[in-house]
């Protein structure tokens, strides 16, 4: 297994790491299943993770799939990778790992004929350069490969009565927009994934839609916000630990009454070459 770099880690989590590992919710159990089902066929596949964040793909999938051969897990954020490491060294059993700290779309095959069976991306594809990251992906995978763009969407985006009044109270210290980091404002994808994915080599798309539902403690979900690039604690400055106290008076409030009940939908979208398997 390659080590990741020992550089500071920058960009939108940055210091998030620990929180994003034990907080975040993790893959659902049947789109794991869906995932390992594409390469049930490959013979010892390569699995390219972009986006990786602290491994919950490589993760969910290498116990799932035991002929995978190799896992490249590619994030900008070196803390998180770093996190990632130390994940999935007692699931790697021997397998080869490669941890790279750049941007998706600069990914490099890191030897001679390096051929992915399945690219994932999970809850990350709206923060990258999404059509050269596609063109990256069409150099670099099989023949019959896979491509799987996933998400959840986020409590930000989670309409509840108790997500409602957290949301106003994020925005009573940070204002209205929803925070990226220190850099700026989070402002959405341009067009849908299925738009990028049918102008791209990978335009056979099918879609699949996992119904979750998550029961979250007060103090998970402070954890949770700390792993965040809209609310994770530098955004607050010397004000986080006074914001944190308003939180959990809030959601445990609203915990007692109601429940913190998230009715998410995980989705899957899986895109290949035109004549790939369904």
């Amino acid at each position: 297994m390659s080590t990741p770099p020992r550089n500071e880690p920058t960009g939108l989590f940055t210091s998030t790491a620990a929180h994003y590992a034990r907080h975040r919710p993790g893959i659902p159990p049947e789109a794991v299943s869906l995932l390992a089902d594409t390469m049930r066929d490959a013979g010892r596949p390569a699995l390219l993770d972009l986006g990786s964040g602290t491994g919950q793909v490589p993760a969910a999938l290498l116990p799932a799939v035991p002929q995978i051969n190799r896992v490249d897990l590619v994030d900008p954020d070196q803390d998180m990778l770093r996190q990632a490491a130390a994940t999935l060294e007692h699931l790697l059993a021997g397998r080869r790992a490669g941890f790279h700290p750049v941007a998706a779309e600069d990914f490099m095959p890191p030897f001679d004929g390096y051929r992915a069976a399945l690219v994932t991306c999970a809850r990350s594809f709206h923060w990258m350069e999404r059509s050269p990251v596609l063109k990256m992906v069409h150099r670099v995978t099989t023949p019959g490969a896979t491509v799987a763009i996933m998400g959840d969407g986020s409590l930000w985006t989670y309409r509840a009565d108790w997500t409602a009044a957290l949301k106003q109270l994020i925005q009573s210290y940070l204002g209205k927009e929803r925070r990226a980091g220190t850099g700026g404002v989070y402002a959405g994808p341009g067009r849908r994934y299925e738009d990028d994915l049918a102008a791209s080599a990978f335009s056979q798309v099918t879609e699949r839609r996992f119904p979750v539902r998550r029961v979250w403690a007060p103090t998970q979900v402070l954890g949770y916000l700390r792993s965040t690039s809209f609310a994770r604690p530098d955004l607050f400055g010397d004000r986080h630990d006074r914001f944190e106290a308003e939180a959990l008076e809030l959601l445990e409030r609203h915990s007692e009454h109601t429940g913190l009940v998230e009715e998410a939908v995980f989705t899957v979208l899986l895109a290949r070459r035109p004549g790939g398997k369904a």
